[in-house]
């Protein structure tokens, strides 16, 4: 039986994530409605992805009782909120990184999905790439030996786009962009980083538009990581072991890497109907198609995604933040 999806918001990446779930089988998936604080905007989406309800609230989306399963594609302030009203309404969710705007918002929405019995993921897409599910394979089977160092610059000149620039938008690359750059981290050393060293870049909206830290997980590796706003970085992830190292290229949406004998894997994506607004969106296929899997198998979390694992990516970004003297209004409730 087909998943059958709810969309919450109808913006760029709903767009995106719809896309890549049109490249999988519409007897595995169905999209019935989409709901956005605008009326208008969400008949026009529902018109070009042939979905047949449209809502003008999330209320609305939330109490439709075909709906299995929510995507939430809004702004990263409104995560929480809409989050925890579709668990209250028995909807399972998936949801845009970052989950919240901090570990405090998100071990709430966590806990009431666990109460609820739903599942609950955040939608860390890069994970589950096959050229992911490869790396994570070569660290387990020791084709790395211990992972000592992992290098991952991040960066595009963002500085005209508001939900990176604006304060009330939970604007700032470490929310942004870090989560990619901590979570290539985790995959790589599977613990908590024992500290975290960071310096920043703030607007005079006091969001950051540039980022550095230095992760030091317990064996003694390290991560570097960086994220800006204002210029194009390198742009790939380099974990580095004992044995040799892999490099993943366009590290955030992979299609390839180059494996410890220097020689180029790729998986190559399939093309969508539309256009997509980012690089590579047709792998957000991926995401979905483990979320199906986890709900039909009765699982509540995904194991490459687990709950635990969104804590701690949130605990390191409240670090970073609190380091480099970023505040949310959200951090002072």
């Amino acid at each position: 039986m087909a998943l059958r999806w709810g969309i919450a918001s109808a913006g760029k990446i709903s767009h995106d994530f719809l896309t890549g779930l049109g490249t999988l089988s519409a007897e595995d998936h169905k999209v019935v409605a989409v709901g956005a604080r605008d009326l208008g905007r969400a008949k026009d989406f529902a018109k070009l992805h042939e979905i047949r309800k449209a809502y003008g609230s999330y209320d609305e989306l939330a109490k439709d009782p075909e709906v299995e399963i929510v995507y939430i594609g809004a702004l990263n302030p409104q995560h929480y909120e809409i989050g925890m009203l579709m668990l209250n309404n028995g909807k399972h969710v998936l949801c845009e990184k970052p989950l919240c705007m901090n570990e405090k918002q998100a071990k709430k929405l966590l806990d009431f999905a666990e109460q609820k019995k739903l599942f609950l993921m955040e939608a860390v897409w890069s994970r589950y790439f096959p050229s992911y599910q490869y790396v994570r394979k070569q660290i387990e089977n020791g084709v790395l030996g211990e992972i000592k160092e992992v290098r991952v610059p991040f960066g595009f000149d963002l500085t005209n786009v508001d939900r990176l620039t604006k304060k009330t938008m939970g604007g700032g690359t470490v929310l942004d962009l870090g989560v990619y750059t901590i979570q290539v981290s985790q995959w790589a050393f599977r613990e908590p980083p024992k500290s975290i060293k960071a310096t920043g870049e703030l607007n005079e909206e006091g969001c950051d538009l540039a980022m550095k830290a230095e992760l030091t997980y317990p064996n003694g590796g390290k991560s570097f990581i960086e994220t800006s706003a204002k210029s194009v970085l390198d742009n790939t992830a380099t974990i580095i072991g004992t044995k040799g190292q892999i490099t993943i290229k366009q590290f955030w949406c992979s299609e390839t890497i180059i494996d410890v004998d220097g020689k180029e894997k790729t998986w190559a994506l399939p093309k969508g109907k539309h256009k997509t607004n980012f690089i590579n969106s047709e792998g957000l296929r991926y995401e979905a198609e483990e979320v199906r899997k986890c709900i039909r198998d009765g699982r509540t979390e995904s194991e490459s995604m687990s709950h635990n694992e969104s804590l701690v990516i949130a605990r390191i970004q409240d670090e970073i933040r609190k380091q480099i003297g970023v505040v949310f209004e959200e951090d002072k409730l």
